[in-house]
Formats: structure tokens, sequence, C-alpha cells
């Protein structure tokens, strides 16, 4: 058994929202310079220089890469063998993203979803805990613009639509999306599970590399295929046209019941921020 303060958990979320919210991750960085490499099209290739350029300043000056520094998003996978000490969880990672959206002059964009009051802090921040093996805890932290958070989607397919049905879910959210949400986005894609499982599992994909494939081949063949079908829409880097509408499909799936299919397709503008550690 190990004891961890949350206290540190709160330090550590409280970093990672400050680097997170200042630059890009390494493999998104590294998709927006391939894209901008294979653009064909001047206006879109002068629409990716200019978010490379933008990516570089904030970086460099540690300003925010973008005027949307989202709702925060914190995954903590949680060791079984690990005993939590000190005040609430849920509470230490909240008051971690209060002060690194204080200190690091971010804009507070949470609100009560009646009144449209601000929090004013940028919390509660949407916090998810998963139990797993081991003493040790794994912490996610992705700032999510609604721009692209917007043109999400959540469909319940019936089983019969198979494979055909869930790319066209997924081409068809990211087609009907348009220009709205930023592209070149990352699309997250939740398969399976149920109606609220599905959706996290979206979101949680969004947190993977951009690049990367899932080990399971059928799966990995349905980011492939959504992929191409999505990149010859035609909608390209900010709407301008051209090849790259989409940098990454990153599918997660869960086992469902045999009289549905849910697919949750979770929109990432090309603003992909996200830090991992482990304490």
């Amino acid at each position: 058994m190990r004891k961890i303060d949350t206290r540190i958990i709160e330090e550590k979320i409280y970093d990672m929202a400050l680097r997170a919210g200042t630059k890009l991750t390494p493999s998104c960085r590294a998709a927006l310079e391939k894209a901008k490499n294979a653009e064909t099209c001047r206006a879109a290739k002068f629409a990716l220089e200019t978010l490379i350029e933008n990516a570089e300043t904030a970086a460099r000056e540690s300003l925010p890469v973008c005027q949307d520094t989202g709702m925060a998003v914190v995954i903590l996978e949680i060791g079984q063998d690990v005993f939590l000490e000190g005040k609430p969880l849920i509470a230490a990672g909240n008051e971690g993203v209060r002060r690194a959206y204080k200190d690091g002059y971010f804009r507070k964009s949470v609100c009560d979803p009646v009144t449209r009051a601000n929090t004013g802090d940028n919390t509660p921040a949407a916090v998810h805990t998963e139990i797993c093996e081991g003493e040790d805890i794994k912490i996610t932290f992705m700032p999510k613009g609604f721009g692209s958070e917007n043109m999400s989607g959540l469909y319940m397919l019936k089983p019969a639509q198979g494979v055909d049905g869930i790319i066209e879910a997924i081409v068809n959210t990211v087609k009907n999306a348009g220009s709205r949400p930023c592209p070149p986005v990352c699309v997250g894609v939740g398969i399976g599970g149920s109606f609220d499982t599905c959706a996290y599992l979206a979101k949680k994909a969004l947190t993977r590399d951009v690049g990367t494939f899932n080990p399971r081949g059928d799966i990995a063949d349905i980011e492939r295929i959504a992929l191409d079908k999505i990149n010859a829409l035609d909608i390209g880097c900010q709407g301008f046209g051209g090849a790259t509408t989409a940098l990454s499909v990153n599918c997660e799936w869960l086992p469902t019941h045999i009289a549905g299919l849910p697919v949750a397709v979770n929109i990432q503008c090309h603003c992909i921020r996200c830090e991992k550690e482990t304490i």
C-alpha cells in the first residue's frame, strides 16, 4: 500500500495545466508540419504555416496557444494499492485548475448552464477516475475548447448498421461540422459500451498521440478508412480546401448490449493540448 497526499496531485495538475495551455503536443506539431509539406492548395498551406507559427510563438513566449483555453478535462488512473490522504481528490484537482488558470492568465470559460453566470475560475473541471492495478497514479490533463466540442455527436445505431454505419457516423459528423471546429481536426471515437461510457471512450481517444492506431486490427481499419474518407471531403485547413481535413481518427471500444451499437464522435480542433504524468 502506497500513501499519496492529494496535495501532490494538486501540484501536478497545476503544473500540467500551465504547460498544456501554451503548447501543442509533439505528435500534433509533427502532424501539422507533415500536412503543410504535403499540401498543394496555396490557401490551405498558408493556413497551416500560420498555425505552426502561432504554436511556435506561444511556446516561446509562454502565451496561450489558443484564446479558448478550454474546459479542463482530467483523467486519473489510480492504482488500487494507493491510499489517498489529505483533501478530497476532486477538490484537489479543481484547486490545481483554479490556480493554474489564474496564474497563467488563461481565459475562464466555465459557467452555469442555465443562468450563464461564470464560475470565475474555470472550475469545476471534468474529472474522470479509473481504478487500475498497481500503486501509481497516471494523470492526463487536456484543455478542451468548445468550438470543436460543440460539433461532436452521439449515435445509437442499430446493430445491423455495423462497420459501415460506424464509418458513416464518423465521416458525417466531420462533414456536417465543416470549418467550424477549426480543422484540421483530430477525431476521437467511442464504439460500444453504453450511452455514457461510449462518450467517455471518445474523449479518452483524443488523449492518444496523433498518428497512432488501435492495436486491434479491425478497429484500426475503421480508423484508416474513416480518415481517408474525411480527407477526401476537401474541407481542408480552416475550411480552405486541400488534402488535410483531419490529422487523425482515434477509436476506442468496449463490449455493448446485443440490441445496441453506440458510437460517440468527439471532435478536437487542430490545437491539441495534452499532458501526461505518472506519480
